[in-house]
């Protein structure tokens, strides 16, 4: 008879089973992702609601237990709009983007780099990790410089930027001493300025430069829906050309594809839009033959 001593209260047949074949469907994607990198971008109801917070930050610090080295990528908007609003500081947008002036960004680096960061690291510690939070200046991690809307050239966006260059040593050195590394996407240039970074391109960017073998987008939809509403599971470059070309893919959802498509073409095995707000959607995703959201890969003959 096993020593059920440290196991609380015995479950019945069913569950045992049922736990038994979760268990038995996950052991394949453990063998497939034990010693690979997975990044993870951070962000939406995922960031906000406890029970998610909580269930997320369990998944990550499982993945790191049974051999995968995850690097999370966080964003913050919400909060960093809230505290603006706090303060009074007015906000102004150009094509969806934050026009950063220098008391903006003091803003952003105070709520990105510091509470919202910090807050990340304390839960994943809580939940039996090891976490370090970063942002893209320490140990010069993120070389960034101004981002210009395509076509507007006369236009400033202040210090939103974009990656110029991930320098990964900081990175190494956490993930081979089994330390989960927590990152803010601010970045800095060779004059020692900060830029605020859209979290999906930061993520992407550190899934080439790490040469993940997945990089996992959190967002607040299913994932890619075609015109009808429906999930699509499976998509390749070629496919989310199509659907840029008869309007399906329109709106917010463009940066975002356009950041898997490029981690995809540098290398990346493949990029994974999901729901964060499903509870332990990373669990989900990895270790289960359904999957979670939309794959995009490219094509295999």
């Amino acid at each position: 008879m096993s020593d059920t001593s440290d196991k609380g209260t015995p479950s019945d047949g069913r569950s045992a089973e049922d736990t038994a074949r979760v268990l038995t469907e996950a052991l394949p994607y453990l063998q497939r992702y034990t010693g690979q990198t997975v990044v993870i971008k951070y962000g939406g109801n995922a960031m906000t609601d406890e029970l998610l917070k909580r269930s997320f930050a369990q998944n990550v610090v499982m993945m790191k237990q049974v051999g995968i080295n995850p690097v999370v990528i966080h964003g913050g908007g919400p909060q960093i709009g809230q505290m603006l609003n706090r303060l009074n500081i007015d906000s102004q947008f150009i094509d969806g983007m934050r026009v950063t002036d220098t008391p903006t960004m003091e803003v952003v680096e105070m709520v990105l780099g510091g509470l919202v960061n910090k807050s990340i690291v304390s839960l994943l510690n809580q939940v039996g990790g090891r976490a370090i939070g970063l942002t893209g200046k320490d140990a010069d991690l993120i070389e960034a410089s101004p981002m210009h809307l395509p076509g507007k050239p006369e236009v400033s966006l202040g210090y939103v930027g974009e990656v110029r260059h991930i320098r990964t040593g900081v990175l190494t050195r956490l993930i081979d001493n089994d330390i989960i590394p927590v990152i803010a996407p601010i970045g800095t240039d060779a004059s020692g300025a900060s830029y605020n970074i859209n979290a999906d391109l930061v993520a992407s960017s550190i899934a080439i430069a790490l040469n993940a073998s997945r990089l996992l987008l959190l967002t607040n939809t299913p994932g890619i829906l075609d015109q009808q509403g429906e999930l699509l599971s499976g998509l390749t470059p070629g496919d989310i050309a199509a659907l840029i070309n008869d309007g399906t893919l329109h709106g917010g959802m463009l940066p975002k594809v356009q950041c898997a498509l490029d981690a995809v073409a540098a290398g990346v095995r493949s990029v994974v839009i999901i729901d964060g707000r499903v509870q332990h959607a990373v669990l989900l995703e990895l270790f289960t033959d359904q999957g979670l959201g939309t794959l995009i890969h490219e094509a295999r003959s």
